[in-house]
């Protein structure tokens, strides 16, 4: 009896012993499989980030878009209809403006137009006869612009500085995807006091503005970033054929200037016919300089029909 059940202990440890042996063979076995996974597993390469859209989808900004905008300053109610209220009473405003274009047959896409640097009466510290609006000014815009899934422009208006060293001077917030930028040659007056004698620019200085932004847009794999430039008469923009609109930067050329209805209608078909070849069209409204402020629905009959419509 007892020697059976010794034999059958040693069976059994045999037994034990044998599968014992086969799962540390398989265990051993499948480690060096199970850790060369998970090794590869950390070498794969992840995905890239898809590149930046712009606030309301898409990286082309037209012809998909209309744009339509606020324009003004928070210093003054005078600076146009940005600046009354706070930037979220203007967003809620501006929206409401937009809709009325939403017959337009585009995709409406929402813009602030903050003046950024404002044309002053009086020399500044730096002799340049216009003041910066601070970065703490601007990221309150850009809060509120994004609130609503805007585009933030930034407006230019030099006095005697230079266009493209007050552009850089922003290029933080150029980095961005949604923010555009503006020039205002009207307030470009080297020599002369802002706003005693009509400003302008040339087509070589907005050519090399442009070719910074698409420095910027190239690096940052940015979506379209929109340079807008007003103007309302034909000597604000000097060689206006040599303007070279480049890829990832559409060119707008804004037409500015208060007056009643017939009188604009004729400033926009002027400006607009020859058209510049590869040039988007931007029409202004004011609340209180124009006579009879035109509607939405007569903005719309314009041809060709403005790809920006900025209200003051």
């Amino acid at each position: 009896m007892r020697q059976r059940r010794v034999a059958g202990l040693t069976v059994l440890a045999i037994v034990l012993g044998a599968v014992a042996f086969i799962v540390t063979r398989a265990g051993t076995s499948g480690t060096p499989e199970s850790t060369a996974a998970v090794e590869a597993a950390k070498k794969k390469p992840a995905k890239p980030k898809p590149p930046p859209e712009l606030p309301r989808g898409g990286r082309r900004l037209f012809p998909r878009n209309r744009v339509v905008a606020y324009y003004g300053a928070p210093q003054n109610v005078e600076l146009g209809a940005l600046g009354i209220g706070t930037p979220d009473q203007a967003a809620k405003k501006l929206l409401q403006q937009m809709q009325q274009y939403r017959r337009g047959g585009r995709t409406l896409l929402p813009a602030m137009e903050l003046i950024a640097v404002v044309a002053a009466g009086s020399a500044q510290q730096d002799g340049s006869y216009s003041y910066k609006q601070s970065f703490a000014v601007v990221k309150r815009f850009l809060k509120a612009a994004r609130k609503i899934h805007a585009l933030l422009i930034l407006d230019i208006q030099p006095g005697h500085a230079d266009f493209l060293k007050l552009t850089k001077h922003y290029g933080r917030f150029l980095r961005e995807p949604d923010v555009a930028l503006a020039l205002d040659p009207e307030w470009h007056t080297p020599g002369a006091v802002p706003g005693t004698v009509i400003g302008s620019t040339d087509a070589a200085t907005v050519n090399g503005v442009a070719r910074y932004l698409q420095r910027v847009v190239r690096k940052y794999r940015l979506p379209d970033k929109m340079l807008l430039v007003h103007q309302f008469t034909d000597s604000m923009i000097r060689n206006k054929q040599q303007l070279k609109p480049l890829h990832g930067v559409p060119l707008v050329l804004n037409v500015d200037g208060f007056g009643g209805q017939e009188v604009k209608i004729s400033k926009y078909n002027d400006f607009t016919h020859p058209r510049v070849r590869h040039v988007h069209n931007g029409f202004k409204l004011f609340y209180k300089e124009d006579t009879n402020t035109m509607t939405p629905a007569q903005v719309l009959k314009l041809r060709p029909r403005p790809d920006v419509v900025i209200y003051e």
